[in-house]
């Protein structure tokens, strides 16, 4: 069985050119295919991918999403060719040569029209890989089916949420930081890639494929061929050719993309975070944003007599010409990419335990030096396998080559070349150890656990955390982010962070009750030496107290809601929620179970975070920080995770518990982390804060904390029912404050946290931030704004702004409709 005959191809089959004649193709395209493994090839994806996305999205709404995404998919494609034929040069001409045939298309416009009725955190994932697989292709390979495909995507994606009633969402923001670290990581990775398939692909015409130039394109030859071609001088260009050739066997095949081997290592270490995996895609990109530069520069030079019009003339393909801008505008992506990572630099803040770097770099140096040695050794055994036979000298000088990517070696011609079996393997072998060895070592430390803390300041700091006494978010202070100070008699600490000038406290000093006005007031006159307007944030009365004596003003903030374990018991009628959700939880089978995140199986650990990310992807804003916690807090051996999951290990909620220390002993624990499957056991936080109370009671723990709410709280003396009353302030930043809190409800929702906690009947206590001077307030907003939300744009600023005036346009009109 064949495709369509070629004398009526045409009437079937869509080109760039098939438009208006040929007007049904579009269509037609769809149920053809080029041979007989199209056919196979495409029945089997056909039965794979459609039979399923026809279960999920109903029969008509499937049908309709084929036929648009296929009509608009190769309609983009043809709207694209006409637009840009004039300056993509050789692309535009290839793809007018090509025809598209077989179901690709829609099956692709139907899945992702089908991600709209997946949950948020599936269909996140299943759209990044869809579709950074079809801009990799469309880009690199570069046919016209690639771009069929990739507008057919698109399509389908925005005809999704038009199908189940919704708007489509043309951009949705980033928002948390590990969203942000894997869309970096896919990005490097699709640059490490589309280089490879461009180099594999036999007729690759993309945009980008001349970036497989970076690591060059060849193909096997035969040594007795290279000498014969090497023995005619006249032949010097073809010799050098041969040379380059000769290297493409396996091995050099490898050596060739080393360059996209060590970048997709390092993606892995975006993904996680990692700050080395960030430093060394850097030198990697810069390395081959040098490397492109000597290649334009070759390519340019060599072109010289030939270039005319503008355009760079292809000597072996007559006919042939390319735009400039088409060979320089490629070379600009490792350029381009490096500015992404200079640009993305707090997205990856995770470091190794200290040493781990220089055990890897010891390591890395012994393994060249020991296969380095291996070759010359083995190389002068097996000289007789080399023409010409090598002496010493000559393994020597080339073992370093040995090592190199192959793109950085050339145009240097080689010294001598591997004839028998043996030393192909030698020659080839010892880079391929080297780097494999090299990438498992790398690796490894991207796994390797980070929770060992590092540097003097921290240990320090936490010396004093774990013996003395603080407040109960105190264990903040050991987050990424702070910088420590000491009081003169190291027996205090203050963890703080400049902004713009401003000294961000978190929390208030850490240390003895009875030294906290003399560490207020040393911190002062710390601050004030550097120039920095101090500000003492979330601390409690005594701070407050302590500030006031300094003349400071105060202004309440949060309200912290703490249960005492010694006289709590769930019982009574106003404990009925509470008490309902541990039956319910027990007729379920679901159970409380504590864990530690960073031992914690990896089965639990891919639950945790699916959960933080599809609660993340559903909001509006990106993710805070500051002294609100995330994934990355939570991967602390410090830090207890309490879990609701049920008889099948799936886990429908989690919680985190940050230890509260007195006198070397653990006396609380405060809530931190608090996160639910959407489609998971619904009170299961209530269950789990509840199974936390009693638990930690049978530990012996005096509290727990449930945390403060910002911008809320409630009447010195709540309702009998215990709902809470939120009171505006007396003082007129008190009352800028409350209409603040509740113009960010919306958004953030600080003010009906509050009001779930009241379930528990918690005591309330009042956290405040102390200042030194009022007419600071303007830069104390804009540093507490950079520390909680720093990733925060432009756009998202704005978005932010409208959230909140549309909030109060709809209160406004509300209150008018009461009124009348």
């Amino acid at each position: 069985m064949s495709g369509p005959a070629p004398h009526w191809r045409a009437g079937v089959a869509m080109t760039a050119q098939s438009l208006p004649n040929h007007w049904w193709t579009p269509l037609t395209a769809a149920f053809w295919a080029r041979d007989l493994p199209g056919y196979l090839v495409g029945t089997a994806l056909v039965l794979a991918a459609c039979l399923p996305l026809e279960r999920l999205m109903g029969s008509k709404r499937f049908a309709l999403a084929a036929v648009l995404t296929q009509l608009a998919g190769l309609l983009a494609a043809e709207g694209f060719w006409v637009a840009t034929r004039a300056l993509m040069g050789d692309w535009a001409r290839e793809m007018s040569g090509t025809f598209f045939l077989g179901p690709s298309a829609f099956v692709c416009g139907t899945a992702m029209a089908a991600t709209a009725s997946m949950g948020t955190l599936w269909r996140r994932r299943f759209r990044l890989g869809l579709f950074g697989l079809l801009i990799l292709l469309a880009l690199y390979n570069g046919g016209f089916a690639d771009l069929a495909r990739l507008g057919a995507g698109a399509a389908g994606a925005l005809l999704g949420p038009v199908l189940l009633g919704r708007r489509p969402r043309l951009v949705r923001p980033v928002s948390s930081r590990h969203e942000g670290r894997v869309l970096v990581a896919l990005l490097v990775a699709v640059s490490a890639v589309g280089p490879v398939v461009a180099g594999l692909a036999p007729h690759a015409v993309g945009p980008l494929s001349v970036l497989r130039y970076l690591f060059t394109d060849i193909r096997p030859v035969d040594p007795q061929a290279l000498q014969a071609i090497c023995a005619v001088p006249a032949q010097h260009r073809d010799c050098e050719a041969a040379h380059l050739q000769l290297r493409a066997g396996a091995g050099a095949i490898f050596m060739a993309i080393v360059p996209s081997f060590l970048l997709l290592l390092l993606a892995e270490g975006l993904r996680r975070g990692r700050r080395f995996a960030w430093g060394a895609a850097l030198v990697v990109q810069a390395g081959l944003s040098l490397l492109a530069l000597v290649v334009l520069v070759g390519v340019l030079q060599a072109a010289g007599p030939d270039t005319v019009a503008g355009e760079l003339v292809d000597a072996s393909q007559p006919g042939h010409s390319t735009q400039p801008v088409a060979l320089v505008v490629p070379l600009l992506v490792p350029v381009m990419i490096f500015g992404v990572l200079l640009a993305c630099r707090r997205l990856f803040p995770v470091t190794a335990p200290p040493g781990t770097y220089t055990r890897l770099g010891l390591q890395v140096l012994g393994l060249a030096v020991v296969l380095g040695l291996i070759y010359i050794g083995a190389g002068l055994v097996l000289s007789a396998g080399f023409t010409p036979v090598p002496a010493l000298a000559d393994l020597v000088a080339d073992a370093p080559d040995r090592f190199l990517p192959l793109g950085f070696t050339v145009d240097v011609p080689p010294a001598f070349f591997p004839e028998s079996t043996l030393a192909v393997l030698l020659y080839e072998g010892v880079g391929i150890v080297f780097w494999a060895v090299t990438g498992v070592l790398v690796l490894k430390s991207f796994v390797r656990p980070t929770h060992p803390r590092h540097g003097d300041d921290k240990d320090r700091a936490l010396a004093i955390l774990t013996s003395e006494e603080g407040s109960s978010i105190s264990w903040m202070t050991m987050w990424t982010g702070n910088t420590y100070w000491f009081s003169r008699d190291e027996r205090s600490f203050v963890a703080y962070r400049v902004i713009a000038g401003i000294a961000l406290t978190a929390g208030g000093p850490v240390g003895p009750k009875s030294l906290t006005a003399a560490a207020v007031e040393e911190f002062y006159g710390f601050s004030r030496s550097h120039g920095w307007t101090p500000c003492f944030y979330s601390v409690s009365a005594d701070v407050r107290d302590a500030a006031s004596g300094l003349g400071w003003d105060s202004v309440q903030v949060a309200q912290e809601t703490v249960l005492p374990l010694d006289t709590l018991s769930f019982t009574g009628k106003r404990f009925q929620d509470v008490r309902t959700a541990l039956n319910n939880a027990a007729k379920a089978g679901i159970r409380a179970e504590w864990v530690r995140y960073p031992t914690a199986g990896l089965g639990i650990q891919t639950q945790i975070l699916a959960i933080s990310e599809e609660w993340v992807a559903d909001r509006k804003m990106p993710e805070m920080g500051f002294t609100l916690g995330g994934i990355d807090e939570l991967n602390d051996p410090e830090v207890r995770c309490l879990l609701a999951v049920d008889a099948q290990q799936q886990v429908h909620a989690v919680t985190s518990w940050l230890p509260v220390y007195r006198n070397s002993r653990i006396v609380g624990w405060t809530l931190d982390f608090m996160r639910r499957r959407s489609t998971g056991f619904r009170p299961a936080v209530e269950f789990l804060i509840a199974s936390a109370a009693t638990s930690l009671k049978e530990e012996g723990c005096e509290f727990i904390s449930l945390s403060g709410a910002p911008l809320a709280r409630v009447t010195p003396a709540p309702p009998p029912d215990g709902t809470p009353a939120l009171a505006p302030g007396t003082a007129g930043l008190d009352r800028l404050l409350d209409r603040l809190g509740s113009a960010l409800e919306p958004v953030y929702g600080f003010r009906s946290l509050l009001a779930f906690k009241t379930k528990f009947h918690p005591r309330y206590v009042p956290l405040y931030m102390v200042y030194p001077d009022s007419a600071a307030l303007p830069g104390i907003a804009n540093a507490l704004t950079r520390a909680y939300l720093p990733d925060l744009s432009l756009g998202e600023g704005f978005r932010l702004v409208r959230s909140i005036m549309s909030e109060r346009v709809g209160a406004a009109g509300r209150a008018a409709r009461r009124q009348n």
